[in-house]
């Protein structure tokens, strides 16, 4: 049996990965058997780079966790080779970068399952979120979809003004 120390490592491990789960906007888990060193270091920086914290897993302490705040759905998903890969910005980001880093590299890596937002989501449903373009990317889509009808209107009445015999619309005066 282990000692009181060990146990209470444990329990603290246990309970920083619950707390961590719990304040996650996203939290990834992934199967990353095969990758070598090369490869992982190339992941972990897209990773450092998004403001994702990519860690390697024990699964015990890690479903522990998960059960701790009530992601029982997770026991089946955590044996082999698991990382998890979690933030607190942009949701998208860790599945985005797992799928795109898996596409470059012959699916070395691949999602096992996780959670956006609160909601426990599956490695499929992941995988379709990884396809998406990152938050901001997809704001400014938004934004540009907004500003397109008033930007055709008013080339559209610069362009009557002009062939009704008016003046330039950027000012300028003729002298």
């Amino acid at each position: 049996m282990p000692n009181q120390k060990v146990l209470e490592s444990k329990q603290a491990i246990v309970d920083a990965m619950a707390e961590k789960l719990k304040n996650a906007t996203a939290a990834v888990f992934v199967d990353y058997k095969g990758i070598n060193v090369a490869q992982d270091t190339a992941l972990r920086n897209q990773f450092r780079e998004a403001g994702v914290e990519y860690t390697v897993v024990k699964n015990t302490l890690t479903r522990f966790a998960a059960n701790k705040i009530g992601y029982s759905q997770f026991d089946e998903l955590l044996n082999g080779t698991t990382s998890l890969a979690c933030t607190t910005g942009d949701p998208i980001a860790p599945a985005r970068i797992v799928c795109e880093f898996a596409k470059k590299n012959k699916d070395l890596i691949k999602i096992k399952g996780g959670l956006i937002e609160g909601s426990v989501l599956s490695a499929d449903e992941l995988n379709a979120f990884g396809e998406l373009p990152s938050k901001d990317a997809l704001l400014s889509q938004v934004l540009g979809t907004f500003l397109a009808p008033i930007t055709s209107l008013a080339v559209v009445l610069d362009q009557i003004c002009q062939k009704l015999g008016g003046a330039p619309a950027d000012g300028a005066a003729d002298a």
